[in-house]
This record gives C-alpha cells, structure tokens and sequence, in this order.
C-alpha cells in the first residue's frame, strides 16, 4: 500500500520554554514564537506540559489555546502521559470552549528526561481504552506514542486511537550509517501495518533537516510531523521564519514527483 498525503508540520515550542524559565523576564516568549511558526506556514503547534513544568508551564497551555482561536486551520497538538497531568488539561481547555486537536499519549515516567520508548500491547491496553474513550468524548482526536513495530499498530487502533505517532529516535540515530537503511525499512513497514489498521501516522523525535526528505521518502503516508528540538536549534541562527519554511522545503522534496 502506498498513501501519499501532504505531511503538516507541527513545531514543539518546549525548547523555547525551557529557555525562558532560566530567567523570570518571560523572554523568549511561547506564544510569539508560536505566532512565527504560524505566520512562517507550520500546520501546527505541539507542547508537552510535564508535570514539574521543567519548559511548558500550565499558563502556556492556555495562552497557546487561546491563541490557536486565531488560527482555526491549525492545530494544537499536547503531548503527556495521560495518567499525569495531560487529562485535567484536557477537560479544563475543552470546558472552556478553547480548541485541542489532538492528545498524543506518551508513557513517560514523571520526572523523564525524554520520551524514548512506545506503549505496548497487550500490557497497556486495558489502561488505556478509558483514557482514550475519554478523549473522544471531549471531541480530541488521539494518537499513541509506539515504537516501530508493525504487530503493535491494530492493537493500538483496538483501544481507540485515531493514530500512531512513530517514534523515530532510532532512525535519527542511525542516519548516515549503514543502518539507517534497516531503519527506514522498519518504519516503512510500521506505517504500513498502521494503515492497514486504520489509523493515521505521525511521526517525531530527532527529525531534522538531514533526515526528514528521506524518511517521508521511504515511509508512506506520515500525516504529520512534530519538530521541536532541532528546529528550534535552528531557528536560533536561521529565525523562525526561515527554519519553518526549511523544514517545509524537506516536507515538499519528498513529495516532487519522481521523488524516491
């Protein structure tokens, strides 16, 4: 099976957040550089709030909600544990009336450095139906953090989710080696299984502008990205304006014609 769909870009404004909670003079600001990204072209936006507020803090949800009212095309996407903070969030943004797109469920542990691992199934199944359920009732649309393991992808659409979000730290890490090729041939493959499932893909973690042509290349129908860490690296020398249309320019290359 092969789906080609436009990939939206969705920036991860953790990295800007992190860096103004060094200082107490609220610079630089989340939501004027959600503004830039917006402005620049990205499809989305993406925070991930954790619970000891290391870089997204509570008000930023809201601010950036708020915000998103101006952009009804676009979407916000929040990242979390569901089991943590992500679900007051949840209710608290949808009881306001504030839009919320889509909740990517991560298992993270709470004081994590980063996400790096999926759920798993069978063993998260039961756990997760009701948050997930819960998720749609609030009208959010839902996709699970997995590894790259096709015979995982219909147990997660078994539990509800509306998609996948391929974790890609792996293919980061082996590209310009060897075995970057065996990595992309996972992911292909994932992808494929979550189609046939009847879920959507996403896909983040250490993408960037090296690696992203290639893996949109070779994995089929990627719904959306969520680039935080590099692009924000790179919007500190390039600007945001420019690194958004960069990264957009990776997202077209994979999509010319011919393009293999």
């Amino acid at each position: 099976m092969t789906v080609s769909v436009r990939t939206a870009l969705s920036v991860n404004l953790n990295k800007v957040a992190l860096v103004r909670n060094t200082r107490h003079l609220g610079i630089p600001s989340v939501t004027r550089a959600a503004t830039l990204c917006l402005q620049a072209g990205a499809q989305g936006i993406t925070i991930h709030p954790r619970p000891d507020e290391r870089h997204i803090r509570r008000h930023d949800v809201f601010e950036l909600a708020e915000l998103m009212q101006a952009w009804p095309q676009r979407e916000l996407n929040i990242e979390g544990n569901p089991f943590h903070n992500l679900m007051p969030l949840a209710r608290e943004l949808k009881g306001l009336g504030l839009p919320l797109h889509q909740l990517t469920f991560v298992p993270d542990s709470e004081g994590q450095f980063t996400s790096d691992h999926g759920w798993g199934f069978p063993a998260d199944a039961q756990r997760l139906a009701p948050v997930v359920a819960e998720a749609h009732a609030l009208g959010v649309r839902v996709s699970l953090f997995m590894d790259p393991e096709p015979a995982q992808m219909a147990p997660a659409r078994a539990v509800g989710a509306d998609r996948v979000e391929l974790y890609t730290e792996p293919y980061a890490a082996a590209w310009g080696t060897p075995d970057a090729t065996t990595q992309l041939g996972r992911y292909a493959a994932a992808a494929q299984a979550a189609l046939a499932a009847g879920l959507g893909v996403n896909a983040g973690h250490d993408l960037n502008r090296d690696n992203l042509t290639a893996f949109l290349r070779t994995v089929p129908g990627v719904s959306e990205v969520s680039i935080g860490h590099a692009l924000i690296a790179d919007a500190l020398e390039l600007g945001y304006a420019a690194t958004v249309a960069g990264y957009q320019d990776c997202i077209a290359q994979a999509f010319e014609p011919g393009a293999v």
